[in-house]
This record gives structure tokens, C-alpha cells and sequence, in this order.
């Protein structure tokens, strides 16, 4: 199966999640509800799955979230998150359908997510939170990154998009690909912010774009 597809999961897609394994639980879902492509799916899976080895309970905030699956399935890997919220500046109409399908199976997960259509810049976050974000485009990253350093929480963001003319590239062009430089400055930017800094990837067979940037304050 190509996970790189940004065909959308449909019900007829089922027979592929036959498992008993939480993914394909978690597929099935998805699958049920019909909305999402399937790199989408496998982009929040490996994300949630590196970050929850990483940080344990606390809110989790997911910003340019789109559908919210990421905070969905922290959530269900998490008993111990409090709560997640999703937030973006336009939510999916069908991203309600999508929740209502994981909590069909996973009801006291659900019973502790929220959709949130809002500004960025105006989502109240306070130090305890985990901000994370899969694909924010281009500088919305910078805008999550300096949104969880404000506040000093954790964070875990998946840059794409790189826009060379806005993003800082810290000067690195002439040795790096531009996306390349863009991402190891804003490693180095977090580390100037007294952040640990964590860098990983997820598969490349998913997305090219899969340099997973972690952060918590030191």
C-alpha cells in the first residue's frame, strides 16, 4: 500500500485494517469516516507515536490541526493527557464526522477533545501544555514555534511548505538545500530558547517532508 497517498480512506478501504492493533483500529475510523487522505493518517500515527515516548500527560494543543486526528490520537495513547484541543483558522465541516467516528470506539477519549475554529495567536496556553503540529505550512511552524516558547511548553511540530523567501534559513544556503537550512535554524532557534532540543524523522515513504522537530524547556 502506498502510504504517500493523498487519496481519501474510504469505507471500501476496510479490508486493509482487518488487525486488532491499535493503528488499524485507529485506520478504521479514519476508513469510516471518509475525509481524510491516507498519508494523513500514517503522518499523525508516527508523529503521536514519537512524541508520546517523549512526553506523557499534561493538555495537548494541536495547532493548525485541520481534522485534529494528531490530537486524537495522543489522546487514545494517553490516558494521562488531561485534555486536546484542536485549533485551526478553518475547520473542516468534516471533521466533526471524523471525531464522532473515533468516539465511537475510544469514548472517554473523545469525551476529552474539543474542535476549535480560532486564530492561532488567540488560544490561551499555559506551561503544562504539549503544542504540537503535523504540516503546518511554511511559516505557520515559525508561528507554532514561538506561540509554545512564550508560554514554555513542550513541543513537537512537523514542518512542510518551506517558504524560502519568508523563513529564516539562518544564512545556511550555501551548504544546505533551502527547507534544510530552514529546519536546522529553527532547531538552533529553540536551543537558543532554553529548549532541549529532540530531532527525528518519520518514514520517508510517507512524506519527504518527515523531519520531526521536539523541544521542552530546560
Amino acid at each position: 500500500m502506498d502510504r504517500s497517498s493523498k487519496n481519501r480512506l474510504t469505507p471500501h478501504m476496510l479490508p486493509h485494517f482487518a488487525g486488532d492493533i491499535l493503528f488499524d483500529r485507529i485506520a478504521r475510523a479514519v476508513c469510516r469516516a471518509g475525509c481524510l487522505p491516507r498519508k494523513e493518517l500514517y503522518e499523525a500515527w508516527e508523529v503521536a507515536r514519537r512524541v508520546h515516548r517523549r512526553f506523557r500527560g499534561g493538555r495537548v494543543v494541536d495547532l493548525a490541526a485541520g481534522h485534529g486526528l494528531l490530537a486524537q490520537v495522543l489522546l487514545i495513547l494517553d490516558r494521562d493527557i488531561s485534555a486536546a484541543v484542536a485549533v485551526d483558522l478553518r475547520i473542516p465541516e468534516s471533521a466533526a464526522r471524523l471525531a464522532a467516528e473515533v468516539a465511537s470506539d475510544w469514548p472517554a477519549a473523545a469525551a476529552r477533545f474539543q474542535i476549535l475554529q480560532q486564530d492561532l495567536n488567540e488560544v490561551d496556553l499555559s506551561p503544562s501544555d504539549l503544542v504540537v503540529s503535523a504540516h503546518a505550512c511554511g511559516a505557520l511552524t515559525d508561528l507554532v514555534l514561538r506561540r509554545a516558547v512564550a508560554a514554555r511548553c513542550r513541543v513537537a511540530v512537523l514542518p512542510c511548505c518551506h517558504d524560502l523567501l519568508t523563513c529564516d534559513d539562518g544564512s545556511l544556503k550555501g551548504w544546505l538545500d533551502g527547507p534544510l537550512a530552514i529546519d536546522v535554524t529553527r532547531a538552533a532557534w529553540l536551543r537558543s530558547q532554553g529548549y532541549r532540543v529532540y530531532t527525528q524523522t518519520i518514514p520517508g515513504d510517507i512524506t519527504p517532508k518527515n523531519r520531526l522537530l521536539i523541544g521542552e524547556p530546560i
